[in-house]
């Protein structure tokens, strides 16, 4: 208990847990050029990677070529990982299967879909909401992933769209042209999933907005807000992410401040999540832990993992969630608590892992030409806070051990430290 309160003195999401402070003192640079001679290889990695895909191995769609430089070193001659390796990325509007596959085309070897992380992948673990009535946001394949996840009975935006025709009234064109019958058959709503950034921001924020005002009856209304309102359930905080274009684009994060400000603007309370996951989230990192782990089994690596290199370039999202599990990787071993789940929903088997380090990389979100990440703005009297409202501002936790210039001098460096041969 005395860890969860730690970490919840920072700045919690209501049934989440977090915890606050660096990582242990790395090197510290603005995109320095290494190189490093080999040493002595291992016979069974101790370590393992958890690996960002957005702005460290693809922008858009293009491969970063320094990822494939990268996948020279961890892949062996007979095309097998030499060390584990997870991908975790906060985007969630494709399949696990298919970003698996999407990767294997891009890197040149066969990415498994159990190593992909998508931003919804530990919505799993919630298993007292799978039965219940869900309206899903997002796009591309909701309803499946919905039911990946196993949620059993999802509503689409379109679908309730289609039901309630009179509730999407800004684009002049989808407005009914005469007035439809009102439906008494519409089964409730019994709470929401946020999966990812939708297309029609304008129609989801109302509709979203209708359920819950409405606890779940958007047909009819009622008088005064319910509140506690629904159980609201999100994945995805970026604020912004790295695409083609020369600046960052908006991500599921602005989505969010979007529904939450309107939320409170309209009740004068605040919206409250269930789970809210994806990184920079512990309980991401923890399920990303036990991937590795079960890779490493498989694999029959027998010597245990204790060490995780967390590469990313979103100071926000991928340093600051390294950061994060690492302290309470350091406060478990300390205070000799059982690490625990959203809620007490999930236990996971005693773990080896007793650091995660986290490399910045200057080939996305991060700009090495602008501030260090925790460095006001010149002119400002602070740096502006991208994370999301329910997390607080800790500059110590955008310290990235390592800043490199790419996954490959990341690996590079990862390989030095461990005494593995590039």
């Amino acid at each position: 208990m005395a860890v969860l309160r730690s970490l919840a003195a920072v700045g919690a999401v209501p049934g989440l847990w977090w915890g606050a402070a660096r990582a242990a003192a790395g090197l510290r640079g603005r995109c320095p050029r290494r190189g490093y001679a080999a040493d002595s290889a291992q016979s069974a990695p101790t370590f393992g990677f958890l690996l960002d895909i957005d702005g460290v191995l693809v922008r858009g769609h293009r491969v970063i070529p320094a990822a494939l430089e990268a996948f020279r070193r961890l892949v062996n001659s007979h095309g097998q990982l030499r060390v584990p390796v997870v991908f975790v990325t906060n985007a969630g509007n494709i399949l696990q299967q298919s970003k698996a596959q999407e990767l294997s085309a891009l890197l040149g070897f066969k990415v498994e879909p159990d190593q992909v992380i998508l931003s919804h992948s530990p919505m799993k673990l919630f298993s007292q909401y799978h039965n219940k009535r869900m309206l899903v946001s997002g796009q591309g394949p909701l309803v499946e992933n919905a039911r990946v996840l196993g949620f059993e009975n999802v509503v689409t935006v379109d679908e309730l769209r289609m039901a309630f025709p009179v509730l999407d009234m800004v684009d002049l064109q989808r407005r009914p042209k005469t007035t439809p019958l009102l439906r008494n058959d519409f089964p409730a709503i019994e709470g929401v999933l946020l999966l990812g950034e939708p297309i029609r921001w304008e129609t989801s924020l109302q509709l979203i907005m209708d359920v819950l005002l409405s606890n779940g009856n958007p047909g009819t209304g009622l008088a005064t807000a319910p509140y506690p309102h629904l159980p609201v359930l999100a994945s995805n905080m970026d604020l912004l992410w790295m695409a083609e274009a020369r600046m960052p684009r908006f991500g599921h994060g602005t989505f969010l401040l979007c529904l939450e400000t309107i939320y409170r603007k309209m009740t004068g309370k605040e919206l409250r999540y269930e789970g809210l996951m994806g990184k920079p989230s512990v309980l991401t990192y923890q399920y990303a832990e036990d991937l590795i782990r079960q890779q490493a089994e498989r694999r029959g690596w027998v010597a245990p993992i204790r060490k995780l290199y967390a590469i990313g370039d979103n100071p926000m999202s991928d340093v600051y969630g390294a950061n994060l599990f690492h302290k309470y990787l350091q406060m478990v071993k300390h205070d000799g608590a059982e690490k625990q789940g959203a809620g007490g929903l999930w236990r996971q088997r005693p773990s080896a892992t007793q650091s995660c380090a986290s490399i910045l990389v200057c080939t996305g979100v991060y700009n090495p030409k602008g501030p260090e990440p925790t460095q006001p703005v010149q002119g400002a009297e602070e740096a502006p806070f991208h994370g999301h409202r329910d997390f607080s501002f800790s500059p110590g936790l955008m310290e990235a051990s390592h800043i490199v210039n790419d996954v490959n001098e990341a690996v590079q460096l990862v390989f030095h430290k461990e005494g593995w041969i590039l």
